[in-house]
């Protein structure tokens, strides 16, 4: 059953976290008065000035790269070297920096660049890849391309619930783009609902592409290429980019990366909470979920038309494009090109268990990862795991285990045993506490990321003319990776389309939006299955500060409890309200059954 209570009023005047400093005052059972200021720590100055260092880098950026309109200033192609989802692209993480606390500029400038780009590749459009030729986009969402595409250029979009739910062109898109896969549109009927699957790699707003993929439909058009552009692959010529796409022809029948589409029903679902996004989301993961279980643990990457593992690829569970035994030659080397995307489909997985709090949707990639690393093998005393399976059998060993989702397993289980799924980190250590210095380090490298990127836009020498959308991706300033990980306790999304995955979110309710208000900063110290336990420090030394904690990315989770220092008070909310004295700061530990409440993307004064 779920559950949502919201406490509107748990006051702080938070101290250090010596408890012995600790004087408590007689309040309201959901009231704690404490009185001590303190120095502001590294760490806290530090998340200020990364918020503050990337909204003007993006600023900057801005500037150098759209024109007023949100258009990219470049030359737009249809394609998988480059392509509209290239041109969004080029604003990537933007939306949860806003989210985080930085400056409404960074909402407004990435919301041009969203609307900006819808117009400009709809109007833009192809002479001879045949579906695109009335606009690459239709219905304002890419006309049929796959998911390792389709997902990247909704990256942004996606996200865009963190900072601007109520927003009604975001809500007519949200269920617009969901309905393309419930089969609203009758002019895309992607979803097989009979067999459980999408139809094709190649989906979308214009529906499923059913027959063998050509190397123009993924390279696009001809364009010239020596003396102008410098491709991302390395091709030194338009049939070079012809010939990298040769191979791709496989499409039809359901591949992993198509579960990427569940994240647009997840969005639909966060927004309205209709049940009907739920249940397709559930439906569809779910015979994902029997089919691997069927291929003895491992997903498979082509389901046929008619709903049976391989059933488009010979009966072979793993052909197909993007598929097990996907090997092609690049060729302007002749080297061997191990291309393999199942593991996108572990997005569609943790989606499920967001709704659910299932174990069995993480049981799936958990005994996926055991089983591949049971086919290792010792060679020179060196052992070595597969990353690929063909007719032969397992090839492809690499000196490192198969690790793919593991770290995603354990975040969302929180078991012990989980752990032997993933390589150690330093944010994990840190959460152990093991590794101290690691939120210094971690933002000062972000910090100096954003200062590299800036530093190479500066230098490049490219003109719109001489300019392909994925260009200026490299010098995007947007650097928010330690900020998850510290202040959300949360894993970064990526950039496939996925939703946020995180322990705790802020809110400022006097300005009535996403993030920490002015002069907050947070961290999260430890996280185990019943709490969270972190840190707000107010920066600021003239005046005080309300920060609203919510329970989860999407409030998905419930806090319990609050424990200061030595006293423990109960709570029942979904998320709670903190005062911060100037220069105040404190430890707080929250306990909370997690994924116990429907998850929404509401903000918490919207909510019931």
């Amino acid at each position: 059953m779920y559950r949502r209570r919201f406490v509107a009023c748990l006051a702080f005047a938070i101290i250090p976290m010596v408890v012995s400093a600790v004087s408590l005052e007689a309040a309201e059972p959901t009231t704690v008065r404490l009185n001590r200021s303190v120095s502001p720590p590294e760490w806290a100055l530090l998340e200020r000035q990364l918020l503050a260092t990337n909204t003007a880098a993006c600023r900057e950026f801005f500037a150098r790269y759209f024109d007023e309109r949100g258009y990219l200033l470049c030359v737009e192609r249809w394609g998988g070297d480059d392509g509209p989802d290239d041109a969004i692209e080029n604003c990537n993480d933007w939306p949860i920096l806003h989210a985080l606390g930085a400056d409404d500029a960074v909402l407004r400038m990435y919301k041009t660049a969203w609307e900006g780009h819808l117009r400009q590749y709809t109007l833009a459009k192809t002479v001879e890849v045949p579906f695109a030729r009335d606009g690459m986009y239709y219905k304002e969402f890419p006309v049929t391309f796959d998911w390792v595409h389709n997902g990247e250029g909704l990256t942004v979009f996606n996200l865009q619930g963190l900072s601007d739910p109520n927003n009604i062109r975001f809500g007519h898109r949200v269920r617009r783009f969901a309905g393309f896969y419930l089969n609203e549109d009758p002019g895309a009927p992607n979803y097989d609902p009979k067999h459980r699957i999408i139809r094709s790699l190649f989906n979308g707003s214009r529906g499923p592409l059913m027959r063998k993929a050509t190397g123009l439909d993924w390279a696009g058009d001809p364009i010239e290429i020596a003396n102008r552009f410098s491709l991302g692959h390395g091709e030194r010529s338009y049939q070079e980019m012809v010939d990298h796409f040769k191979d791709y022809n496989d499409i039809v029948g359901d591949h992993p990366q198509n579960l990427l589409a569940t994240s647009l029903a997840l969005n639909a679902y966060l927004l309205t909470g209709q049940a009907k996004y739920h249940d397709w989301l559930l439906e569809y993961v779910d015979a994902w979920k029997q089919r691997t279980i069927d291929n003895k643990g491992i997903i498979p990457t082509n389901i046929g038309l008619d709903g049976t593992i391989g059933g488009a690829t010979d009966g072979k569970w793993y052909g197909g494009v993007y598929g097990w035994n996907f090997s092609v030659v690049v060729p302007q080397t002749g080297a061997l090109a191990h291309r393999n995307t199942h593991y996108l489909g572990h997005v569609g997985f943790t989606n499920a268990y967001l709704l659910t709090g299932n174990d069995e949707y993480l049981d799936v990639w958990r005994q996926q990862i055991k089983r591949i690393n049971a086919q290792s093998k010792v060679v020179d005393g060196k052992r070595l795991t597969p990353r690929m399976y063909g007719d032969k059998g397992w090839y492809n060993f690499t000196p490192s285990p198969y690790t793919s989702g593991g770290l995603e397993t354990w975040y969302h289980s929180m078991k012990d045993s989980d752990r032997s799924l993933f390589p150690g980190n330093g944010w994990v250590a840190f959460l152990d506490g093991k590794n101290p210095g690691y939120p210094a380090s971690a933002l000062r490298g972000d910090l100096e990321r954003v200062r590299n990127r800036v530093a190479g836009s500066r230098a490049d020498t490219t003109t719109p003319d001489t300019r392909l959308a994925d260009d200026p991706m490299r010098y995007n300033p947007a650097s928010v990776s330690s900020l998850i990980q510290l202040m959300l306790g949360g894993l970064h999304p990526g950039h496939r389309g996925q939703v946020l995955h995180a322990r705790v979110r802020y809110f400022d309710p006097v300005a009535r939006r996403a993030g920490v208000p002015e002069g907050v900063a947070a961290l999260v110290e430890s996280l185990d299955d019943t709490s969270v336990t972190l840190t707000l420090v107010n920066t600021d030394q003239l005046n005080s500060r309300v920060v609203v904690i919510q329970a989860g990315g999407y409030a998905e989770h419930q806090f319990t409890g609050l424990k200061q220092g030595d006293t423990s008070t109960p709570l029942d909310a979904d998320s709670l309200q903190v005062r911060l004295a100037p220069g105040a700061g404190g430890r707080l530990r929250l306990t909370m059954k997690r994924y116990t409440n429907r998850p929404s993307m509401r903000f918490p004064w919207d909510r019931d």
